[in-house]
């Protein structure tokens, strides 16, 4: 089955059930230990991963550990621009989850990136990127610790599909005369609008069903978390790009009002149940006035849609939802892409997971991992319904490679989320622990040493590893 790797001779795989995993006491885990500083961030994560289940499971539990091979070291080994080999890709689709460090972005054509490559195959369509503070990490943010969110950014659409033309190709400019032509003279509501002849073209798709499958797992997710946290925000553009970012919104809102009805409640219904509740003879109309500021300017066509609106609420979910009892379920709200950034800064305690789009939560998640201490404490999980791949989200640094001196700190969250995901919550949280004391007690990589206040003198890689595991306790 394979041409240059073995699988371990102990363990089991990792199978799916219903789109959740199903883990046996040893599974085998295949990893990419990641090109330039993936050298030295690979063994303290490893390192700190079995020790974590070592104490917490006292042997019952252990990870049979399978490396296989992605980016340079995978052209080292199987030749060049075999930057991600069969053997990988079978690997990771028989054993279901896998971890991985950072990768070199191949040069020329072909494969444009190979994170977007892994889970576009896999179909890994939820990017999952938690961001909290620990203690004592160096931030540039007055008040870190009230930013506590997880980011869900769907994986898969967007541009990041990577469908485009480059300016002046053959098909760019004839797909320009087209849309130029016949299809936006076709759209009165595109107007006169002309696409300059010197453009590249990009295509953005956002699905009902890449979006919904999205929102879907965050949902999920916030049924786990506390009382006081199950909040879901969509983030969008939708008051610009109306039929695929408002759609993804809309979309989100359907899936939340239908399949998690019981569970759910938009943040319009609160308003509308909440006047109810503080004036139990308020008129539709009034209740209508309520929620929309500017009902009094509205059309008497738009005023009738919103009075039918209260209605419908009032008519469908007072009974489940009234009287106070929207207070114990999931909000769901939604707010402006370009309003969130401002957000997670000003009001980041206001917000729990944030689901968008590709290239929103791609801006969104380095943002408020940067609030945090920055990308070198950044974990990311990539999950699909057969498979998920738990990664670094920094770069390689080369020229840190082999000097012992680099923050494993992404891939060890990484790999803490991994073993949340396989329901091993114990050892998790033994890491979690370990790692939020070391950097209480100043004990930490260059990278956070130089902007204590005051320096402190750093560790290595390797012994930051063994700090995290000291304090386990």
């Amino acid at each position: 089955m394979y041409e240059k790797i073995t699988p371990p001779t102990v363990g089991a795989k990792i199978t799916f059930k219903n789109g959740e995993p199903v883990v046996p006491e040893n599974p085998i885990i295949p990893f990419i230990r990641g090109d330039g500083t993936g050298i030295d961030i690979w063994p303290a994560t490893e390192n700190v991963l079995d020790a974590a289940i070592a104490k917490a499971y006292k042997g019952k539990r252990k990870i049979s550990w399978f490396r296989v091979y992605a980016g340079d070291e995978a052209c080292d080994l199987y030749g060049t621009y075999q930057y991600l080999p069969q053997d990988t890709l079978t690997a990771i689709k028989e054993y279901g989850i896998a971890i991985k460090g950072p990768l070199t972005t191949p040069v020329g054509g072909g494969i444009r990136s190979l994170n977007v490559a892994l889970r576009q195959i896999f179909d890994l369509y939820t990017c999952v990127r938690p961001c909290r503070y620990y203690a004592g990490t160096p931030s540039p943010h007055k008040t870190p610790e009230k930013l506590d969110v997880i980011v869900y950014r769907e994986n898969t659409e967007d541009i990041y599909l990577g469908i485009e033309w480059k300016q002046g190709s053959a098909i760019g400019d004839r797909l320009i005369k087209f849309l130029n032509e016949e299809l936006i003279p076709a759209t009165p509501e595109h107007g006169k609008k002309q696409i300059p002849l010197d453009a590249g073209i990009g295509i953005k798709p956002i699905s009902k069903t890449g979006s919904q499958r999205l929102v879907r797992r965050a949902i999920k997710h916030a049924l786990l978390l506390p009382k006081n946290k199950q909040q879901v925000t969509l983030v969008h553009k939708g008051n610009i790009m109306k039929y695929t970012e408002g759609a993804f919104r809309d979309w989100g809102y359907e899936l939340a009002t239908s399949e998690f009805r019981q569970e759910c409640v938009t943040e319009r219904e609160s308003w509308i149940l909440g006047n109810k509740e503080k004036n139990p003879n308020i008129s539709l109309e009034e209740n209508a006035h309520e929620i929309d500021p500017g009902f009094d300017s509205l059309t008497p066509e738009k005023k009738a849609q919103i009075v039918k609106e209260v209605e419908t609420v009032l008519n469908t979910i007072w009974d489940s939802h009234g009287n106070g009892k929207w207070k114990e379920k999931i909000m769901v709200n939604d707010r402006i892409a370009d309003s969130i950034f401002q957000q997670i800064q000003t009001r980041p305690d206001e917000y729990s997971i944030l689901a968008t789009m590709n290239l929103n939560g791609d801006y969104l998640s380095d943002a408020a991992a940067a609030i945090v201490g920055g990308l070198g404490m950044g974990p990311g999980a990539n999950i699909g319904d057969s498979c998920a791949i738990f990664e670094a989200t920094h770069g390689t640094a080369p020229k840190h490679a082999g000097l012992d001196r680099i923050n494993p700190g992404s891939v060890i969250l990484s790999g803490v989320m991994m073993l949340e995901y396989m329901g091993w919550q114990e050892a998790a949280d033994l890491i979690k622990k370990g790692l939020g004391d070391a950097i209480a007690n100043g004990q930490v990589t260059y990278d956070l040493a130089r902007l204590m206040e005051p320096p402190v003198e750093p560790l290595k890689c390797s012994e930051f590893a063994d700090a995290i595991i000291k304090y386990f306790g």
